[in-house]
Parts: structure tokens; C-alpha cells; sequence
């Protein structure tokens, strides 16, 4: 029950449901017991006795009784119901809760379907058990409490005789939850694995497609549903192996009672009415023990559901506010690199190492160097997206994990190369990390962006319904709602993260005449490719292998014959050969 304990915050405060769900659970039990006493009463005292006159009374008192359990039976179920909705309606929102606040080192191991899996399947096999598994499992002890107690009452001998057969079933049973837990499991792991194989094809289908790799998806997908058919019949085996045997002891302990029971019956040490309510009594105890491979199967699931849960609850993240964290209105913009290295998870060696820098306050800094030469993992690191190995990143000369990840991050205003816009408005997408932004404001930034043209060309203009991820518009106007949604911000720092390579060159060259105004002001680090969207940078790192190779400005790194000059010679090669292939 350790699982159950830990998650207990989630379903305590809902006590009060559980305890009428459970209150009104023995009523129906109690009257449920009552209806072979009325059999045997019936049997033994109106027909063997010939007491007709309790006919009536034994009627009306069924009838009674039918409605009483018809009302408790509502009350018990709906109220059950209740108390395991709202349980996982809180559980559901902590855990989605946890995930927004988990760092980039969770996403780079977690698998977006399985997650999709763990909020969806494993919360509701966690909710059926609270509001079914719960009950079941109180509903079996009462049934053996009172039938037992009712059974001796009636013959001591008789009920030892039926019992011998139940330390039988018992052992079944506990085998049975033995290997059905890990079986479970197993289902759950692999239904999320399942689910990651459709999310990434869904989001993946323009590569699939132009690649042709559609056969190598579904393949891929076989391999998976493969997988999770063999789980679910190697636990449809297990429960066809148990079920079985369970329902043979139970047949047994069955036949020994109408064996025995019809001596005694015989020899006139019990009454035959007596006999028809102990068959009754035995049936209400074995089939829950039966049964009870049902309420294990529940519980097995459940439990794999919530240990699933608490992999998530339970996710260390370190990177969360300190004590008394400085909650800053708007930064100066001064960022200090000393002596940093950052190496993600899994890597042996450094993303970048022993970095040291200082951009003034207004200043444009350049980044340029290869494909994983640690562009992007400065800027990271100034928003706390990861933490240092070892090393101080400053802003305005206080290190950055003293400010509030709020106020740090609400200061920075990010433009990555894959730009991401929800499935809303445009207005909504460009307002985004500012809500309370104006009309204005919001249009203003689109024409900075050089965005708003395209947008007032769009059917709704900015109340144009985007569908998911921005399907609909081109990679280029994508960035360029992106790069609005930054300008929105109205940040102290700005990260441009090659925003301009889906772009063309002239519509580059706008962009960047808008944004020197944008850029006034504040701190800019731009991160390209081109050398063209940086010459102009009040100063350029020149990156490789996670190390500063070069620093300077565009002229004086020409001038030194480095890392710099190369990749401007290929560059400017590249462009001669597209201007010679257009105008020869």
C-alpha cells in the first residue's frame, strides 16, 4: 500500500465522500445478508411449519428492504464515484502542474506519448480503482464478517467442514496477484511506448512523407502494438490460468457442503431451510473470493498506474527558486560569463567549457560557430534552463540563481529557430507571454517583425484561428510571429536563436532594420549562421568544440586570418556561385 500512502494527499481531503460511500456500502451489505434469513424463514417457518400468517410481514418487509438497499446503492455508487473524480481531478492537475515546471534535463530522457499515457490511461486506472477498488475490497470483508457469523449461528460444524477448501483458495489468490502486478506493468510501459510512436509520427509527417518512409513508420508501429498485444495476452494467460482454478476450489468447498449439510439435514441437526440460507451464505463468500482475482486485477493496475504517478510527483528538479529569491522588475541588461562549463545529461564530454564573457548593458553580442559548438547553451544557461557544472553566470552582477525564475525569465524575450505557436489566435500567440498587452502594442510588434502585412492579408487578420503547431502558414511568417512575440515581451535581454534562417535574405534584411530599434536599449545576443545577421554586433564569439576560439568585432576578426575569416570565405563563395548561377 505504499503507493496508496504516498499519493494520500490527493484522495484524504475527500474523506467525508468516501466515509458516507462506505457507510451506505454496509447498509446494502447488511440487507444483502438478510435475504437468506428470509429465505430460510420462509422455508422453515411458513412452509414446514405452516405459519401463513407471515406472509404478509415477510412481503412487506422484503419490499421495504429492496427499497431502503435500491436508495443506498445510489447513494453508495454516486458517492463513490465522487470521491474518485475529484481525487485524480486534483492529482491530474498537480501532475500536469509538475511537468510545466520540470527542467529542459526532464524532456531530454522523457517521451512526450508515454507522458501523454501517464496523464490520460494511468490517471484513470488510478481513479477506477478509488472509486470501485476501495469498496470491493471493504465489500469482501464484510461479506465473509457477517456471512461467517450468520453461517455459525446456524451449524459450527457445518461452516468448519465449508471453510477447509478456503486456505486453498487464499493461496491462489496471493499467487495470482504475484504475477499479475508485474504483468500490468508491463501493459502500462508498454502502452506508452505505444503512444510515443504515434505522437512522433503525427508530428513528424511531412518528414515521413517526404522521405517515403511511411512503410518504416508502420513497421515501426507493428514492432510496438507487437509488443503491447504480447502483454496483454501474457496477462489474459495468467488470468485464464487462475480464474479457473479459483472457481474449481470454490465448486469444491460447494460440494462438500450440500454433502455434508444434507447429513445433517438427514439426522435432523439442521433444518432444510437452514441449509438453503448456508448455500446462499457459502455463495456470498466464495464468489467474492473468486471475485477477488477482479478486485486484485484492479488493484494491480491501479497500483502500476500510480507508481507510473509518482515517477513524475516524485521527478527531482533542480532548478527552483532559493529562499527569499530577488524578484527583479527589469533588468539593466549586463550579463557576466566566469569561468563556465555545462554538461547535459548523458554527454561525456562539455557542452561548453570554462566560458568567460561580459556584454554590457545595450550591447549586441554575435554567436557563431558550428553546429554544436554551444551557441545555444550560453543562452540557456541565462535563463536557467540548465544549471552549470561549474562556473557563475551573472545578470546585472548578481548571479542568476538568485532571482526569481519569474521575474529572471519574464525579462528575456527568446526567439529559437523552431518557432512554436500554439492553436489560437494570432493575437493570442503574439500576446503570449505578455496577456495584458494592448491592441497597439501587439501591432506594433507585428510591423517591427515585419509581420504585420501578411497577417492583414489573412481572412480574420490577427483573430486568424491558427491550427496546431502553426499549420497554415509558411516557416518564414511562423518565425516572423515569433520574433513579434519577443518584441511583445518587451524584455531587458533578448535571445535571438538563428530567428531569421527561415527567411529569405531580403525579408532578413527588414527584420534586422526593425529590430536595431528593438534592439535599443537592451542586451541582444544573436545567434546565426549568416554572417550578415551579426557584422554589425558590437562584439562576435566565434565558438568550437564548446570553447571562445575568437572574440572581436566583424572587421578585426576578418582581419586575423581565424575561424571567422573561414566561414566568411565560404559564405561569401556560396553567395558568388547563386549570384553567377542567376545571372549566367
Amino acid at each position: 500500500m505504499d503507493t496508496f500512502k504516498k499519493l494520500k494527499n490527493f484522495y484524504m481531503p475527500y474523506k467525508r465522500l468516501f466515509i458516507t460511500s462506505m457507510f451506505f456500502l454496509i447498509i446494502v451489505t447488511a440487507i444483502t445478508i438478510i435475504y437468506p434469513i428470509i429465505l430460510q424463514l420462509t422455508i422453515d417457518e411458513v412452509i414446514y411449519d405452516k405459519k401463513y400468517e407471515m406472509i404478509p410481514y415477510l412481503s412487506i418487509g422484503f419490499v421495504i428492504l429492496m427499497l431502503v438497499k435500491g436508495v443506498a446503492t445510489f447513494i453508495q455508487q454516486y458517492t463513490g464515484d465522487l470521491f474518485g473524480i475529484t481525487s485524480v481531478y486534483r492529482l491530474r492537475n498537480e501532475l500536469y502542474k509538475k511537468l510545466q515546471f520540470q527542467p529542459f534535463r526532464y524532456y531530454d530522457n522523457a517521451k512526450t506519448g508515454d507522458l501523454m499515457s501517464r496523464l490520460t490511461a494511468d490517471v484513470e486506472g488510478f481513479r477506477f480503482f478509488l472509486s470501485f477498488g476501495f469498496s470491493e475490497a471493504l465489500r469482501f470483508i464484510l461479506i465473509l464478517g457477517i456471512s461467517f457469523s450468520v453461517m455459525f449461528y446456524y451449524s459450527v460444524s457445518l461452516t468448519l467442514m465449508t471453510m477447509i477448501m478456503l486456505p486453498f483458495l487464499a493461496i491462489s489468490v496471493y499467487k495470482f496477484d504475484k504475477v499479475v502486478h508485474p504483468a500490468f506493468r508491463g501493459i502500462r510501459k508498454s502502452f506508452g511506448k505505444l503512444n510515443t510512436n504515434v505522437q512522433e509520427n503525427i508530428s513528424g509527417i511531412n518528414t515521413v512523407k517526404s522521405l517515403s518512409r511511411e512503410d518504416f513508420q508502420t513497421s515501426k508501429f507493428n514492432f510496438s502494438n507487437d509488443d503491447y498485444r504480447d502483454q496483454q495476452i501474457s496477462t489474459a494467460n495468467i488470468w485464464a490460468k487462475y480464474f479457473p482454478l479459483m472457481e474449481l476450489i470454490g465448486n469444491l468447498g460447494i460440494i462438500i457442503l450440500l454433502a455434508y449439510g444434507g447429513f445433517l439435514v438427514i439426522n435432523g441437526s439442521l433444518k432444510p431451510g437452514e441449509l438453503v440460507a448456508f448455500y446462499s451464505l457459502l455463495g456470498y463468500i466464495l464468489m467474492p473470493i473468486i471475485n477477488l482475482g477482479f478486485t486484485i486485477n484492479l488493484f494491480s493496475q491501479s497500483k502500476a498506474s500510480g507508481e507510473r504517478l509518482l515517477e513524475i510527483l516524485e521527478a527531482d528538479n533542480e532548478i527552483v527558486d532559493i529562499q527569499d529569491a530577488f524578484e527583479a522588475e527589469r533588468f539593466k541588461g549586463e550579463v557576466e560569463f566566469q569561468d563556465v562549463t555545462l554538461q547535459y545529461f548523458g554527454d561525456e564530454n562539455a557542452a561548453i567549457k570554462n566560458i568567460n564573457f561580459k556584454a554590457e548593458p545595450g550591447k549586441v553580442i554575435g554567436l557563431i560557430g558550428a553546429t554544436g559548438s554551444g551557441k545555444t547553451s550560453i543562452t540557456q544557461l541565462m535563463t536557467r534552463f540548465y544549471e552549470p557544472v561549474s562556473g557563475t553566470v551573472l545578470i546585472d552582477g548578481k548571479p542568476v540563481n538568485e532571482y526569481s525564475i519569474q521575474s529572471l525569465r519574464s525579462n528575456i524575450g527568446i526567439v529559437l529557430q523552431e518557432s512554436f505557436l500554439f492553436s489560437s489566435t494570432i493575437k493570442a500567440n503574439i500576446a503570449y507571454g505578455r496577456p495584458h498587452a494592448t491592441m497597439e502594442e501587439i501591432v506594433e510588434a507585428a510591423k517591427r517583425a515585419q509581420a504585420h502585412d501578411f497577417i492583414m492579408e489573412l481572412p480574420d487578420g490577427y483573430d486568424t484561428m491558427l491550427g496546431e503547431r502553426g499549420l497554415g502558414l509558411s516557416g518564414g511568417q511562423k518565425q516572423r510571429i515569433a520574433i513579434a512575440r519577443a518584441i511583445c515581451l518587451n524584455p531587458s535581454i533578448l535571445i535571438l536563436d538563428d530567428a531569421t534562417s527561415a527567411v529569405d535574405m531580403d525579408t532578413e534584411f527588414k527584420i534586422q532594420e526593425g529590430l536595431r530599434q528593438v534592439m535599443k536599449d537592451r542586451t541582444t545576443f544573436i545567434i546565426a549562421h549568416r554572417i550578415s545577421s551579426l557584422k554589425h554586433a558590437d562584439e562576435i564569439l566565434v565558438l568550437e568544440n564548446g570553447k571562445i576560439v575568437e572574440r572581436g568585432i566583424h572587421d578585426d576578426l576578418l582581419a586575423n586570418g581565424g575561424p571567422y575569416e573561414r566561414i566568411y570565405k565560404i559564405q561569401y563563395k556560396d553567395q558568388q556561385a547563386i549570384l553567377q548561377s542567376q545571372t549566367g
